[in-house]
């Protein structure tokens, strides 16, 4: 983070609300794919996928980020199981 912990603005409006930042279609895409799988795992079918293809993802750029995105909720759910605190520069969003 830059010094005095100030964010970049696009970091900051995808914190906040990734629906409301300026992001290109396939970023978008993304985004809405990587939160399907974090929110409704079980809801997760191909057309899912075809829409990131749609977008230009190829198979290995959808298979990273599937990889990134179950990691994230992996490690999330081990330190929320063992009550792990944020530091003090994470402000909990």
């Amino acid at each position: 983070m830059p010094e005095g912990g100030e964010r970049e603005p696009l970091i900051e409006a995808v914190v906040g609300d990734w629906r409301r930042a300026k992001l290109s279609d396939a970023d978008r895409a993304l985004c809405d794919y990587a939160e399907k799988l974090t929110l409704t795992p079980g809801e997760m079918v191909e057309s899912d996928v075809e829409g990131l293809r749609a977008h230009g993802f190829d198979d290995l750029a959808i298979h990273d980020a599937i990889q990134v995105i179950s990691y994230f909720n992996y490690i999330n759910r081990v330190a929320d199981a063992v009550h792990v605190d944020l530091e003090p520069e994470m402000p909990p969003y």
